[in-house]
């Protein structure tokens, strides 16, 4: 399916988007949506003619364990709702621990990369099978970038892709942003990558901004789309004409002048390439995909042994993994210790933020000891289910302490606390009394 040149749709620009001239689709986080009525601008866009793909960020399909259920038939609730051709998600994990390790789940708050191993490999492929059969359009799944790499990896970003491509059926959903945060961060070349996958299976393209610092790249999507991630498009483009192109920005919205500067670039280097040199040679590749007409080697782990066994060995790996990053457990044998340390504090960071847009009250109660004090707290206790419940055990964990140290300010988080903790909401005229009391005990 064409799709033409999009952008990811976001509540903080909805009206924006709607204005910008030449959009042809949107992507809206499908878990950003509810699963039985649609934002009214999405509406809007819909009544134009402008699809609408849902892209998934929490099943966590490189895990493992399989996939949710419940969190599968959301996804496919969205996507039968938003009348969308396919939907995407990520290759990579999101959660480990639980019942495979005898520990408790730990949430990461983001996509972290799965070993590009064969173990890792059929596990991921199950995964992808259970999760295109409870979908009701086509999966297409995404690359991510990385700022760590896995101790004795068996195979090339590109290798791993084309064979869950030949195993599965699955579309790609390739980001010449993460390539590009691959090569900076992990040394590895974006050009010998599209060598290696198949190109024919790409749905659609993420472009998206980042930024630099101290040599190491952060796919941040709050930056502008830079010359080096352009240089990839151009890359992608003269091997393929990509049936969909979508600009991605999820934080530090500019002016929406500035994102039709970014579409023409992202526009402008498509053409450009069009008309430029022809598609280069692939570079010979002795561990890649085979070429037409010649047999598949079939590599030791591809679907031997107890398929059980293989999840339990992926499980206790990448809960080793994760605990370091979030609990502050040591790190596991063969990892870079210092870019753990840069992950760990990246996860943090992401969390201290994400919790203050769900919870907003939070920062303006404890004004500027906010990052702070989350930053303390989530040292010690990590993420179990999600970002709603850990604004609220943060708030608890605050309260036991005796803080904030203000009393007006400790009241107001109670109050906080205690309308969000209770099974049921206050009623309004709860909520306008205590305020009222509040008010009185402050004069």
């Amino acid at each position: 399916m064409e799709l033409g040149i999009g952008i990811g749709w976001r509540p903080e620009i909805a009206d924006a988007v709607e204005a910008l001239p030449g959009i042809d689709w949107v992507e809206a986080v499908a878990e950003n949506l509810c699963a039985d009525h649609l934002p009214a601008s999405l509406v809007r866009l819909r009544e134009r003619g402008v699809t609408v793909v849902p892209h998934g960020v929490s099943l966590g399909l490189g895990g493992a364990d399989r996939p949710d259920a419940g969190r599968l038939a959301g996804l496919a609730a969205r996507a039968t709702l938003l009348g969308a051709p396919l939907v995407t998600e990520h290759i990579a994990f999101v959660r480990a621990g639980g019942a495979r390790t005898a520990s408790p789940v730990l949430e990461a708050g983001h996509l972290l990369p799965v070993p590009r191993t064969w173990a890792a490999l059929d596990v991921l492929c199950e995964n992808v099978r259970v999760a295109q059969d409870s979908l009701p359009v086509p999966l297409a799944l995404e690359n991510i970038a990385a700022l760590i790499s896995w101790p004795d990896e068996e195979l090339t970003e590109g290798q791993f892709l084309a064979e869950l491509v030949e195993r599965t059926g699955v579309r790609l959903l390739i980001d010449v942003a993460n390539l590009h945060t691959n090569h900076v961060n992990r040394g590895e070349d974006p050009a010998t990558a599209l060598d290696e996958l198949p190109v024919e299976a790409i749905a659609y393209v993420h472009v998206a901004g980042g930024v630099e610092k101290d040599g190491v790249w952060h796919d941040t999507h709050a930056h502008p789309v830079t010359g080096p991630v352009l240089d990839v498009l151009a890359e992608l483009r003269s091997r393929i004409a990509p049936p969909g192109v979508l600009l991605e920005r999820d934080d530090d919205f500019p002016p929406p002048a500035a994102l039709a500067g970014e579409l023409d670039a992202i526009r402008d280097t498509l053409a450009a390439r069009r008309a430029g040199a022809p598609r280069p040679a692939p570079r010979p590749s002795s561990a890649g995909p085979p070429a037409p007409g010649t047999a598949r080697t079939v590599r030791p782990g591809n679907g031997a042994g107890d398929p059980e066994a293989l999840r339990d060995r992926v499980a206790v790996a990448q809960t080793a993994l994760l605990s370091a990053l979030v609990a502050g457990t040591p790190a596991p044998e063969g990892f870079d210790h210092r870019r753990l340390g840069v992950q760990s504090r990246a996860l943090a960071a992401k969390r201290a933020d994400v919790v203050a847009k769900v919870a907003p009250e939070l920062p303006e109660i404890l004004g500027r000891g906010y990052r702070e004090a989350f930053l303390a707290y989530a040292r010690s206790r990590p993420m179990s289910a999600g970002y709603r419940r850990d604004a609220l055990d943060f708030a608890e964990r605050l309260l036991i302490a005796g803080l904030p140290a203000d009393e007006a300010a400790r009241r107001r988080l109670t109050h906080w606390w205690q309308d969000r903790a209770a099974a049921r909401p206050p009623r309004r005229t709860a909520q306008l009394a205590r305020a009222a009391r509040s008010v009185l005990a402050g004069r």
